[in-house]
């Protein structure tokens, strides 16, 4: 079975300035075009068997400056609806709730249309997503790719691993990265998590401080 290669889209004005960003459509900003343009090495290195983009243009731009080809949009992949919360920093939740953390506090009720997603519901479209890229790597040779967001993968990648969805609260994911999840001895593992391009030296191989763990 080949691996799930995960991408986190790259920076937006959003992101930059710590909003939460789920459907506000916000474009890529120049670095985070950049950020994506330097991941096409890293995922040229791979054999793509299937991809998947969530529908945000974020995303999309994310996976066209990226290389990636022929991406199948899947609205599963869409970032956790922070209902209440779109748009607002974390600093600014925390003026009224000082230890207010969203793997445990959940968000905000929104407007009718985007009302908010609890943390079992993010789950529940990750089981699904999931189900949908076993079958892709069942029925073809490669790997698959899939490119979204930040906390959405977070919980993807806690799910892949057999953990509860509240364990994506342990995998910090900048923008602009590239993960990889893989098997060892047929039990799901991760290869490579949070990786920048410039974590790799130019023989390809990760270089000291690999895996790009921090956040700077």
């Amino acid at each position: 079975m080949g691996d799930l290669i995960l991408v986190r889209h790259g920076e937006t004005e959003w992101t930059l300035s710590g909003r939460h960003t789920s459907w506000t459509d916000v474009p890529l900003t120049e670095k985070g075009r950049e950020q994506a343009r330097r991941l096409a090495p890293l995922i040229a290195r791979h054999h793509i068997a299937a991809a998947f983009v969530s529908p945000a243009q974020r995303a999309h731009e994310t996976a066209r400056l990226a290389g990636i080809g022929g991406a199948r949009v899947d609205a599963d992949l869409a970032e956790w609806d922070y209902g209440g919360y779109e748009g607002v920093t974390t600093v600014e939740i925390h003026r009224t709730q000082p230890d207010w953390f969203l793997f445990t506090d959940g968000v905000a009720p929104g407007p009718p249309e985007h009302p908010g997603e609890s943390l079992e519901e993010v789950g529940a479209r990750a089981e699904r997503m999931l189900a949908v890229i076993d079958a892709a790597l069942g029925d073809a040779e490669g790997s698959v790719v899939v490119v979204s967001h930040g906390h959405f993968l977070r919980v993807l990648t806690a799910r892949r691993l057999g953990l509860p969805a509240s364990a994506g609260a342990m995998f910090q994911l900048s923008t602009g990265t590239i993960s990889r999840l893989g098997t060892e001895h047929r039990r799901h593992v991760v290869s490579g998590w949070n990786v920048r391009p410039d974590s790799y030296c130019s023989h390809g191989s990760l270089s000291e401080g690999e895996a790009g763990l921090d956040d700077r």
